[in-house]
């Protein structure tokens, strides 16, 4: 009782509750990095620095507080920033769950663009010690109204207060010593933002980012034409020539892209077991294309997003730049940013129109602006569907339905046409099917994410089909060349090692290099009547895409400013930049979570491999690659760019309503002259074309072709 007393007395005391606060933001912070962060914790010295850095600029921004001589308006000041830290601490946990990554302020500034339909998969990244982080938000408050805790009326002395603040600032030079010891230059290199946590927390790491952004911004109002000469001498240094082979094999065909949703490489040929011991093949339809010998199929391509995931690759495959290391690029500087991009450099070109086919709303990542500015004729969101509680979920519209009911405007497009169709429903948190909707078995891990993804990917596949026998069945199918992607990851990094037993790995040995092969997403690029297709071995990413298509559509692209390179091209050097934080894959060594692996043996490279003039300008063409990415977005210095012909683009001159009405507009106005697949068929549209099947019907269909795909694997895979 004397203890409880005490402690009490120690409690109504200004300094009392200032330490209370200090000691639970250390506490909640120790809970988020040992429970909810990776942080890669290699000694016991880094562990000594992960529980001393909280309390550097907790002290220091608490002790604002205490310079305030009123006492209830320094106590509200106090809660206030103890509060503000509190929701700091668990948003980043709950953000790691997911993105594996921390919130940046650009994240927290374009949260408002991504808030549609994430209530769900909200929902589903809570977990039960969340309770921790916010239950004394409840209580300190109760405490305080009931006057358990009551408020000290004596002032602090200035010089207490200022003494605090002195011991905050004493503590992070401290802490910024030991964190220099163990890791020299950390903030004067390019570290990873597990780096800057680790060593010196998350209230810091908010302020630096804070400093970077602001600098960030201050590069597009400096930047000059001058900035560009360096952008320009890398991209003719860095061009690959297109091979004569393939260059202009696919010209004048219609473009379609098909967006695979958190669609890995390794659902390709993936068949899952049931309680039964039964397999059932996830993607049969995929797994055919992926082995058809009109089919240029990747299986060593990655995918190279940051915290813009779908819309970053949309980035690296219209632009062949990266998205933003910090932030994402679409609400950010998507609706003022200069851009030459795939729609636009298509139209102008070779007189292709264009679409992008998405069911979901029009704002989400701010796409109604962004693709304007990319060039996209028309863009056709959720306004123009049939979208209901039974054909949808947050994300939008269900593929089948979207694939179904897009064909509706895609044959009053003028042919050649650059189409995009964004597929949504193999989207996290996979709970779409978990009632068997589909047909397809649940997996069977402790993870519920990881136990539906295999019937959301089978619903894809069945889709896709779908969309291909319509192609086939109204004519578009021969004279299109149709590419299939997939954006990024479906199962973020914590969770793989419930996947590992499922690819036949054995989860205690399970480790990074592992973790770094499941970044492959699927590229193909299936061109109906080549019969010279297979799997090509290249090690490619996101970023190569676009030169690699104009290439196969007989556009010369020496003017145009493309930081990837043709994948078809002997010149290619096969090093894939990863986006966080410089990592890399090569065909000998994969570079990520900051180890450097030996591809040969999957275990970490030796010193001398590490320290080998290969690795060294390995690092040096991946940072500066993503240098000249950065500057050239930061600083949009494409509006500076005048070499590649090409017209600006005036946003004013799209308008996305009644764009159903425009097209057939277009048609009337062309007469006799429209190459409209509507106008083609005699005005009459190729809707009723369009079949479904169900999952029975499906299923049996796919499982008497698999047989076919396998006679076939062999004969279609070529090496380079």
């Amino acid at each position: 009782m004397f203890y409880l007393k005490a402690t009490f007395k120690w409690l109504n005391s200004r300094l009392g509750f200032f330490f209370l606060l200090t000691i639970l933001i250390w506490a909640k912070s120790m809970l988020a990095y040992f429970v909810d962060f990776n942080l890669g914790i290699e000694s016991g010295f880094q562990y000594f620095i992960l529980l001393v850095n909280p309390f550097a600029t907790t002290i220091l921004l608490l002790s604002i507080a205490l310079y305030v001589r009123k006492p209830k308006t320094s106590y509200v000041i106090m809660f206030l920033i103890y509060l503000a830290l509190s929701v700091l601490i668990y948003s980043n946990a709950s953000y790691y769950r997911e993105f594996t990554d921390f919130m940046t302020i650009n994240t927290i500034l374009n949260s408002g663009a991504v808030s549609s339909g994430l209530g769900e998969s909200a929902l589903r990244l809570l977990r039960v010690h969340d309770l921790l982080y916010v239950i004394d938000l409840v209580i300190i408050p109760i405490l305080l109204f009931t006057k358990v805790i009551k408020v000290d009326k004596k002032p602090i002395r200035a010089r207490v207060a200022l003494a605090f603040s002195i011991l905050g600032a004493l503590i992070f030079s401290a802490n910024l010593s030991l964190a220099e010891a163990d890791r020299p230059q950390l903030l004067g290199r390019t570290f990873s933002r597990d780096y800057i946590v680790k060593y010196l927390g998350l209230n810091f790491f908010m302020a630096y980012d804070g400093y970077q952004t602001y600098q960030t911004n201050q590069v597009r109002a400096e930047a000059s034409p001058n900035d560009l000469v360096e952008v320009e001498d890398y991209v003719k240094e860095h061009y690959a020539a297109p091979s004569d082979d393939m260059f202009g094999i696919a010209k004048g065909r219609n473009v379609i892209y098909i967006h695979l949703e958190s669609f890995q490489q390794f659902l390709i040929d993936y068949k899952l077991t049931d309680e039964n011991g039964t397999e059932h093949e996830v993607t049969p339809f995929l797994n055919s294309l992926f082995h058809d010998n009109q089919t240029f199929a990747f299986d060593n391509f990655f995918h190279q997003v940051n915290a813009g995931k779908t819309s970053d690759a949309e980035t690296l495959m219209e632009n062949s730049f990266f998205g933003l290391n910090q932030g994402v690029l679409f609400p950010t500087l998507g609706g003022s940013n200069t851009f030459e991009a795939a729609p636009n450099i298509l139209n102008q070109v070779a007189g292709y129109s264009s679409a992008v086919f998405h069911g979901n709303a029009g704002t989400f990542w701010n796409r109604n602006e962004t693709y304007k500015r990319l060039g996209f004729q028309n863009f056709f969101d959720a306004s123009y569907y049939d979208v209901n509680a039974e054909n949808s979920f947050q994300y939008g519209l269900h593929d089948k339905p979207f694939f179904q009911q897009s064909v509706q405007y895609l044959e009053h497009l003028q042919q050649p046409f650059y189409t995009k169709f964004i597929a949504v429903s193999n989207h996290y948190p996979y709970s779409q099917f978990e009632n068997d909707e589909a047909g397809f078995p649940i997996a069977t891990t402790e993870d519920e994410t990881i136990n539906g993804y295999f019937a959301t990917a089978n619903y894809l596949d069945a889709a896709v089909s779908e969309f291909f026998a319509y192609l086939k069945a109204s004519g578009l199918y021969d004279n299109s060349v149709i590419v299939l992607y997939g954006d990024h990851y479906g199962i973020s990094d914590g969770r793989t090692t419930e996947l590992a037993s499922l690819l036949g790995k054995n989860p205690d040995t399970w480790t990074n290099y592992d973790v770094a092969q499941l970044q492959r997403v699927p590229y193909m690029i299936h061109v109906p009547g080549q019969t010279n297709g297979g799997i090509n071995h290249t090690y490619g990413g996101q970023v190569d895409a676009l030169p690699t298509l104009l290439h196969l559509l007989g556009v010369d692209t020496t003017n145009y400013i493309q930081l990837g390179q043709d994948l078809f091209s002997p010149d290619h050097d096969q090093i894939v930049a990863y986006r966080k934080n410089n990592y890399f894959f090569t065909p000998n060594y994969t570079y990520y979570d900051n180890i450097l692996y030996d591809n040969t043996t999957g275990q970490p490279a030796t010193k001398e491999q590490e320290e080998s003039q290969e690795i060294t300008d390995i690092k040096e063409k991946v940072a500066k690659q993503l240098e000249i990415s950065d500057r050239l977005v930061n600083g949009d210095l494409l509006r500076f760019y005048t070499d590649s012909g090409l017209e600006p683009i005036n946003a004013e001159d799209f308008n996305y309503k009644d764009q159903l009405d425009q097209l057939e507009e277009i048609e009337e106005t062309k007469g006799t002259f429209s190459t409209s697949l509507y106008s083609q068929n005699g005005n009459k549209s190729t809707s009723d074309l369009y079949q479904t099947k169900t999952y029975k019907e499906y299923h049996e269909e796919s499982t008497e072709s698999t047989s076919a795909t396998s006679a076939t694997t062999e004969s279609s895979t070529t090496e380079k």
